[in-house]
């Protein structure tokens, strides 16, 4: 399969790329930029991952990824990824509209339109493709301060039911990961002792695992979910 993943230099969206490459598949990722451990696994699986840098909150921007800066109109398009993601943690009473407009232009509208241009390729190939859209436990359970971003990861999971019901006489499935918080560059601004209140929440006692989360992922995007649209799977080591 051919898979767009945005975010995938890093983290979660590194993990999924590690996992979808070992598996036999080809990656076209959208980041920032270019980072060692991405670079790694272009010299470890040579001509299967390809890379472009991009700002994710210019709409102009996405749209040239496909068709020419990434992924060409010649090449079809199998599952994306919508991974990327920013943080503005505050309380609401603070609410910067310059920040809460970036943060939107990213975790919500940016996946709009990478899932437009997904669309678009899928329809062009007849191919049967798989959206997975990664949201957030924030969406689910109350966060103090996390108000603006779990309202991004709302907007999103919104989104993903309605593209499932919208496409899926094309074939074309649309579903959510939804994360508990990982250890990853995200949460890497608490301290510990605000880690392990948020990890004592949970029915593991622990961080949700990356590795688990980029495993659902997995799932979705392959056959082994056929049958599955428009759901949001949860892998938060129980805290929902």
């Amino acid at each position: 399969m051919n898979i767009l993943v945005s975010g995938g230099t890093r983290g979660l969206g590194l993990e999924i790329v590690r996992q979808q490459l070992m598996a036999g598949h080809a990656l076209w990722v959208v980041g920032r930029e270019l980072s060692g451990e991405l670079e790694s696994l272009q010299k470890q699986f040579p001509g299967r991952v390809t890379f472009a840098a991009c700002d994710l909150s210019a709409p102009e921007a996405i749209k040239e990824l496909i068709g020419s800066n990434l992924l060409t109109k010649e090449t079809p398009l199998h599952g994306l990824v919508n991974n990327a993601a920013m943080a503005y943690d505050d309380l609401v009473s603070n609410i910067d509209l310059g920040k809460l407009e970036e943060l939107y232009r990213v975790n919500v509208f940016s996946p709009m339109l990478l899932t437009k241009l997904a669309i678009r390729q899928m329809l062009l190939h007849k191919t049967a493709g798989s959206i997975v859209h990664v949201s957030s436990i924030s969406a689910h359970t109350g966060y103090k301060g996390l108000a603006m971003y779990a309202s991004t990861k709302g907007a999103l999971e919104a989104f993903s039911k309605n593209v499932a019901r919208e496409w899926g006489g094309m074939g074309i499935r649309s579903n959510c990961v939804v994360p508990g918080f990982m250890e990853t560059d995200m949460s890497s601004s608490l301290s510990d002792e605000q880690k392990q209140r948020i990890f004592q929440r949970t029915s593991l006692k622990q961080p949700t695992d990356v590795k688990s989360a980029a495993a659902t992922v997995g799932f979705l995007l392959s056959e082994a979910s056929s049958s599955v649209t428009g759901q949001q799977f949860v892998v938060d080591a129980g805290t929902v």
